[in-house]
């Protein structure tokens, strides 16, 4: 059995389908088929029940999984190692970031820095799921909670500013009576600024949800409702106004973190620093 092998299984054993684990290892649906097929007999068990919903683990798959996540573990340290060992500025980097930060903020500083690095490249990943840097996933995660790992090496940011905006032209909301909110999707209603929100204006309805801040922009200055928004975002959206209401919603840190096996690794030190310097300026 090859680790290419069991690259395929814990992909499909984590997507469900196999198309999503194609798209995960940048492989066509058929050879995902295939492997799988071949990893099967050469194991001489069934390792997913097919169903209408996709791929699910058996018993025998399900004692496989175990041991082929160490492995992953074992092979992801290695290349880890290697990697964090990289003195010069060439290679590729992939940087992950919420949607709204990741445009607004960090792509103009990204520009600039393969401006000046011409043999780096970088690839910035918008996306709302949590990016697990020991598996290599990105090598410099930025989102607005701290890190957990002990393996993380992380550092605040920045300090985002949040306000009230509205579609320009909008009066004032009074006790929210009448008015239209646009907020977060459910997953997200614990947010501190989600609560701000209802707070504020306890009579207002909620109109529209979104996970993206962008979206969130756009509704609002298409005249859905009162929305919280970070400041870069917000004050940056043609068609918006800001709204006062004696009490600023809360604002959040912004952290970055990496793993501490790429601590000495040339091209992603230079890279934090362009990033640190970009967003205090």
């Amino acid at each position: 059995m090859e680790w290419s092998d069991l690259k395929v299984f814990l992909a499909i054993a984590r997507a469900g389908t196999l198309g999503a684990a194609a798209r995960a290892l940048s492989q066509t649906q058929p050879t995902m088929g295939r492997r799988l097929r071949t990893l099967e007999q050469a194991v001489g068990q069934t390792l997913f029940q097919r169903t209408r919903d996709g791929f699910v683990l058996t018993a025998e798959g399900e004692a496989v999984l175990a041991h082929a996540e160490r492995v992953e573990e074992e092979a992801i340290a290695f290349e880890r190692r290697l990697a964090g060992r990289g003195e010069t500025l060439e290679g590729m980097l992939r940087v992950s970031a919420s949607d709204w930060f990741g445009a607004r903020v960090l792509a103009p500083i990204l520009a600039g820095f393969t401006r000046t690095h011409p043999g780096i490249v970088v690839e910035l990943v918008t996306d709302s799921r949590l990016f697990i840097l020991a598996r290599r996933e990105a090598e410099l995660v930025v989102r607005i909670r701290p890190f957990d790992e002990p393996e993380v090496v992380q550092r605040r940011l920045t300090h985002v500013p949040y306000a009230l905006y509205a579609a320009a032209g909008t009066p004032e909301p009074g006790d929210g009576t009448g008015c239209a909110l646009v907020t977060m999707d459910t997953a997200f209603e614990a947010m501190p600024d989600v609560g701000w929100l209802t707070r504020q204006l306890p009579r207002a309805r909620v109109a529209f949800r979104s996970n993206s801040r962008e979206a969130q922009a756009r509704a609002c200055t298409a005249g859905a409702g009162f929305a919280v928004l970070p400041r870069p975002l917000g004050d940056a959206e043609p068609g918006l106004q800001r709204i006062e209401l004696g009490e600023a919603p809360p604002g959040r840190d912004v952290w970055v973190g990496f793993h501490r096996d790429l601590r000495r690794l040339a091209r992603l030190r230079a890279l934090l620093d362009a990033m640190v310097e970009g967003v205090a300026g």
